[in-house]
């Protein structure tokens, strides 16, 4: 009997893609068959849309990051970089989007859970956790609702596992109204040798499930869910999972001594579509089959029917294969944690999946077909309004009338820039003390006990630059996320992915996807910091509306000397301030585009912004030299509000005043509050100038003197002359009174 479109639309599978699985199996699938293709064939899972341009990634082995790359983007959870001494670090970003729109709590929550279960299915301990979070303006309520639930889902989960979080960023904007942005990273450390795979490659391996018992929320999370866009008539409540981080700490106990003993040959998560996707994306990657008795997967609902088992996105559970002769250790490791563990089935030689509840069968499928989603590879094309939207003239720009010391005020107000404290204080970011810098500066700094070495973390996006122009906002987040990490006087070893957009089958937003991640390409080989895992999150739209195109980066550095950490908050009195990398004596309307500026005080997201990314690495090369040679005191990243919002941060997160003597000329509003870019405030003892001036003329990286540190007003040459106390108390309550 042929399928119902009500059927099709439920799992998000096409007429046309409903037909290709009839000519693959040359018959009618079951139900509980068809649930499986319309998970694993979603484009949560499959990647349908975007498997074809995130081949772009592939690495280029010839370059000084690729000795470093330990996996294979895309074939494992997470990626791998080495980074010496034996050991590894493990990251992956991922989104719960549509999940925190639905159900904001147990959405970001479990968001947590699901990353870290990734970085423990690489056989890692999970060291760091990072947030990227988009919401619309805060004065609509239903956007303050997502926005403390989000917050308080995330400081819940993760405080309970006792991981850091140690950074993150928040943003604002209409275009996320309904939409929310919850990207969660985790980082973790695993000796080089003892990575794990999740490939099951075994034949007669034994699969062990263990964890939490399977229940039925989070049904069609990865069809239902992440691979469409909300309709108001659809009630989407059951597709959100529910967490429970206090048996996540002991899972993630258990799998880790269970791993030390060497007996597990591959661990997967159950993550989107569950024990479908973990159980057979195992198999496919180790170019075998499974048999799976769901009779045996231990239920925590009674009367589940084998659909529901097999597309369940419970969370806090995981899938071991071990050895049959090793099984009796494996389980006495969780039996001593008190974690459920039963064996639900075996590898075969043969590349099927049978599914059966005791001896009644219920699903057999060839695994090629069921892993391997369509691929579709369109033709982008913008719309006239992202043609026009490029295009901003200066004289269109009129001075505010206020004067540029209230605007200044107002933009260190704005929520976009405003002190970020009151969300980051709920969260704990010195369990497992090895957060040497925590949230507020550029990137979070932790020391890599047991050796004199760091690594440097952060995440960052801009969708307004991507709206503007897709290509050159891949290449500017990507910039951004390096120089976070240089100054902090970490060299940049490699990216992690989370791309956000609205539906790909309408031609503006997959050319927004394709240029995006053509300029992330771009951008990751010329400093080079190659793309090593990652996440897709399509369909991020309603009623019509997408979000901005939102690719959200984190960033990997290395430190080869911990006490060479950098902050980005003046370190004192009596230090000369400089500005690496642009004079800001020369005037571009393109400083403008896309800027907080322009939206906050005018309305407007327009312009074309741009960037060198030549110049770039070499800025970032100065600012890591000048930290390692012991020249500079601090450094900070130049970005949004620009130059006037760069240099009241750094003064008030430095305690101290500062007194600016650089030149502005009539358009101060380009001078002061552009965001152009490759720029970096830092400051240094006035003996070490000469030093500085030197190094930076030998790669050709402008430098200009901006002032010097000390006392306690913000001055800049008749601009702006107020208390730092002033600005200190604008900054830091501007989030709370816009309602955060």
């Amino acid at each position: 009997m042929a399928v119902t479109q009500e059927t099709l639309d439920e799992i998000a599978l096409s007429r046309a893609e409903y037909n290709l699985i009839l000519e693959r199996l040359e018959r009618e699938p079951n139900a509980v068959e068809l649930g499986m293709f319309g998970a694993l064939w979603s484009e949560h899972c499959g990647y349908k849309h975007s498997r074809p341009l995130l081949r772009l990634f592939a690495q280029d082995e010839s370059t000084r990051a690729a000795s470093r790359v330990l996996s294979q983007t895309g074939a494992e959870n997470a990626g791998a970089v080495g980074i010496g001494d034996g050991l590894a670090v493990v990251f992956k970003v991922e989104s719960h989007n549509h999940p925190s729109a639905v159900e904001p709590l147990q959405g970001a929550a479990t968001g947590v859970g699901g990353i870290v279960r990734d970085i423990l299915a690489m056989g890692a301990r999970p060291i760091a956790l990072l947030n990227s979070l988009r919401f619309g303006p805060l004065k609509d309520p239903q956007n303050r609702h997502l926005f403390h639930g989000v917050v308080g889902g995330i400081s819940w989960y993760g405080n309970c596992i006792g991981v850091p979080d140690v950074a993150g960023e928040i943003c604002f904007d209409e275009s996320y109204s309904g939409n929310p942005l919850v990207n969660a990273m985790c980082v973790g450390l695993v000796r080089a040798d003892n990575i794990a795979t999740a490939a099951a490659s075994e034949v007669d391996n034994i699969m062990l499930l263990v964890g939490a018992g399977t229940g039925r929320d989070g049904i069609h999370g990865a069809s239902g869910l992440a691979s469409r866009t909300f309709e108001e008539e659809v009630e989407l409540r059951p597709t959100v999972q529910v967490g429970n981080p206090f048996l996540e700490k002991v899972l993630i106990e258990a799998c880790l001594e269970a791993l030390s003993t060497g007996l597990v040959n591959a661990i997967q998560d159950l993550g989107a579509a569950g024990l479908t996707s973990a159980a057979i994306e195992s198999a496919a990657s180790g170019g075998r089959g499974i048999r799976l008795d769901l009779a045996q997967v231990h239920q925590r609902e009674q009367g589940m029917s084998p659909y529901e088992v097999m597309l369940s996105e419970s969370q806090e559970r995981m899938l071991l294969v071990v050895a049959p002769e090793n099984v009796a250790v494996i389980k006495a490791v969780m039996e001593k944690w008190d974690v459920t563990c039963h064996e639900i089935g075996q590898v075969i030689a043969e590349q099927i999946a049978q599914v059966s509840v005791g001896p009644e069968l219920v699903a057999d499928l060839p695994i090629g077909p069921l892993s391997k989603a369509p691929e579709y590879r369109l033709e982008g094309k913008p719309s006239q309004a992202d043609i026009d939207r490029l295009v901003l003239e200066l004289d269109s720009v009129p001075l505010p009338k206020d004067g540029s010391q209230e605007t200044l005020l107002r933009l260190l107000a704005s929520p976009n820039i405003a002190n970020k404290q009151g969300v980051y204080r709920q969260y704990d970011h010195q369990v497992q003390t090895n957060t040497v810098v925590g949230p507020g500066s550029d990137a979070a700094v932790l020391r890599i006990k047991g050796t004199k070495k760091a690594i440097a973390v952060t995440i960052d996006g801009n969708g307004r630059f991507c709206q503007l122009d897709p290509y050159q906002g891949g290449l500017i987040v990507v910039a951004e996320v390096c120089r976070n990490l240089s100054c902090s006087g970490a060299l940049p070893l490699a990216m992690t992915d989370c791309l956000n957009f609205g539906s790909p089958e309408r031609p503006e937003i997959y050319h927004q996807l394709e240029q995006c991640i053509l300029g992330i390409t771009e951008a990751c080989r010329v400093l080079e910091a190659p793309v090593v895992s990652g996440n897709v999150s399509l369909y991020n739209e309603s009623r019509g509306q997408a979000i901005f195109p939102t690719p959200v980066l984190g960033g990997l550095g290395l430190l080869e000397d911990v006490a060479k950490a950098t902050r980005s908050a003046f370190a004192g009195e009596g230090l000369m301030v400089a500005l690496l990398g642009a004079d800001t004596d020369q005037i571009d309307v393109n400083d403008l585009a896309g800027s907080e500026y322009l939206k906050c005080v005018h309305g407007r997201v327009a312009g074309s912004p741009k960037i060198d990314i030549n110049l770039e690495k070499r800025v970032q090369q100065a600012c890591r030299d000048a930290i390692g040679r012991g020249l500079i005191s601090s450094a900070h990243d130049c970005s949004e509000g620009g130059l006037a919002v760069a240099l009241a941060e750094c003064s008030i997160q430095g305690g101290t005043g500062f007194t600016g003597d650089f030149t502005v000329d009539n358009r101060w509003d380009a001078v002061l509050f552009g965001e152009r870019q490759s720029r970096i405030v830092v400051s240094l003892p006035e003996n070490d100038w000469d030093a500085l001036a030197n190094l930076a003329a030998s790669i050709d990286v402008p430098l200009l003197k901006l002032g010097t540190t000390g006392g306690d007003r913000f001055q800049i040459n008749g601009q702006v002359d107020l208390p730092v106390s002033k600005i200190a108390d604008v900054w830091n309550n501007g989030l709370e009174l816009a309602g955060g």
